[in-house]
């Protein structure tokens, strides 16, 4: 009988293909033979890896609009070290299975840099993604979710008594990144909820805190340093507000076509997971790899977007951001008295949290249909693999039509900040002039399907407000009624107001 090591290399191959990953490295180091076999080979690596995660160069997903300044060149790819990235999630699910908590906590930063670039590389499907299903399991152990979903300064003030701040401020911005593309999922289950320190009462007072907002962070979701960068600790506590409030509306709205957003672990929370093609655009199709090309000759534009046999491709072809369309949005708001009195009626110094709020939001829903009207290069302060993509449209009150706040015309932008995130700008107009304004990060990057976080205020920056947090998410491509995803007859019975 011959032994294993005397096996032809396609039959130990197969054999070793179905080793866990964590086993592959301690076989190489079992003897020279299987040494001189398993180090450095990339086809093994490789297999070994696409049976445990997803292709981060697989056909479902889309060719990246954003390539590195190293890599301009189309065709440059260059290939995934699978032995590297390998090791590396071995070394973190070695992290996540283990029990001493300490070395959980002194682990922070390594392991959601690997469980964010999981997710930058996930199927877009996030049904069926190996890196999603994996993530998700290793935070169904409290122990993993205390740690690295809830480790954000906020937890310095709520949660339960294994939640709390990391000490380091990159750790904590990280465990808000993770969290907020983690969604809303345990605090709509009341892992919180039962605490007796809520999640949202404390979020809600950081979102309404007025002095939040100002010119260094253009009033959004950005650090106070000018830079432009994502303060994701901002965009949990606005994905955390919201959260509680959608949920709450979704029980009250049972039947009435509304159902829970953002209850999926990682849902939509990937780039590409939202991938509308518009009919009648075979130059968008193919560059999204949807469709399988030709003898044509091609022309490439200067953000890596292929036109096949289109000189004069539509507006919609050339916006990789997926803008035109039918989109849900939801916006909340304290009663102006309530806003006054929580930001003006006690002084608190500079660097001292204001109280949690308890009081509840006013809530609206609204319908907005968008369409691309330019494209233009970027600046010299945007993110410089995308362009810049203005849009116009309108938005409509899904509560009652003469909705004064909800019913006007909009115009914006999208494009790309600094750091590599989606930034989209709107300003709701009535009567030609402009009004509110908002200010957003896209969750989950390019085309999710996750949606689009940030804050809304007045559009002169007026230091008194009215300001507070708003989201929103693709519905369809069709600026069509039959696009809006509810009976329009129903539309005025959702409720306005919730106590």
């Amino acid at each position: 009988m011959p032994s294993l090591l005397s096996l032809c290399h396609e039959i130990l191959h197969d054999i070793l293909t179905n080793v866990e990953p964590a086993d592959l490295g301690k076989l190489a180091q079992s003897c020279q033979t299987f040494n001189s076999y398993i180090k450095g080979n990339k086809l093994l690596w490789k297999d070994v890896y696409l049976k445990h995660y997803d292709n981060p160069q697989g056909e479902l997903r889309r060719d990246s609009m954003i390539e590195s300044s190293t890599s301009r060149s189309r065709g440059n790819k260059v290939e995934p070290d699978w032995e590297g990235e390998l090791k590396t999630l071995v070394s973190v699910q070695k992290v996540l299975c283990c029990h001493d908590e300490e070395v959980k906590r002194n682990s922070i930063e390594p392991v959601v840099t690997t469980a964010l670039s999981l997710l930058e590389t996930s199927n877009p499907n996030t049904d069926d993604s190996l890196n999603v299903k994996f993530l998700s399991q290793q935070l169904l152990n409290p122990q993993n979710s205390d740690i690295f979903l809830f480790s954000s300064s906020l937890y310095d003030q709520c949660g339960s008594p294994s939640q709390y701040a990391a000490p380091i401020p990159e750790s904590r911005q990280l465990s808000a990144k993770l969290h907020s593309h983690y969604g809303t999922a345990l605090e709509a289950k009341g892992r919180t909820r039962n605490s007796p320190q809520q999640a949202h009462p404390f979020a809600r007072s950081r979102v309404y805190d007025l002095r939040t907002y100002n010119d260094f962070n253009q009033w959004g979701p950005f650090t106070d340093d000018g830079t432009m960068t994502t303060d994701w600790e901002k965009v949990e506590s606005i994905l955390i507000v919201l959260g509680h409030n959608l949920d709450m509306l979704s029980r009250r709205c049972t039947g009435r076509g509304f159902g829970k957003v953002w209850s999926d672990p990682f849902g939509g929370a990937v780039p590409y997971s939202y991938t509308p093609i518009p009919r009648g655009c075979p130059a968008l199709e193919k560059a999204n790899g949807t469709t399988s090309g030709g003898d044509s000759s091609s022309a490439e534009d200067s953000w890596g977007v292929q036109f096949i046999g289109q000189p004069n491709p539509a507006l919609e072809a050339q916006d990789p951001y997926g803008v035109t369309g039918t989109w849900r949005r939801v916006v909340c708001f304290l009663d102006y008295n309530d806003l006054y009195h929580f930001n003006f009626a006690s002084h608190v110094l500079p660097h001292e949290s204001r109280p949690p709020i308890s009081t509840q939001e006013a809530i609206r829903l609204i319908t907005m249909k968008l369409r691309v009207t330019k494209i233009v290069p970027p600046s010299e302060d945007d993110g410089q693999a995308l362009p810049v993509v203005h849009f116009t449209g309108t938005s409509r009150s899904m509560h009652s039509s003469w909705d004064p706040n909800a019913n006007s015309r909009l115009r914006g932008s999208v494009r790309l900040t600094p750091s590599g995130d989606i930034r989209w700008t709107t300003l709701s107009v009535f009567h030609g002039e402009a009004r509110w304004r908002s200010e957003s990060i896209q969750v989950g990057g390019l085309r999710s399907g996750r949606g689009v976080v940030g804050t809304w205020f007045d559009k002169d920056f007026d230091p008194n407000g009215p300001a507070g947090p708003t989201a929103f998410w693709k519905l369809s491509d069709s600026l069509g009624r039959e696009a809006d995803g509810v009976d329009e007859n129903g539309l005025a019975e959702l409720p306005a107001l919730f106590a």
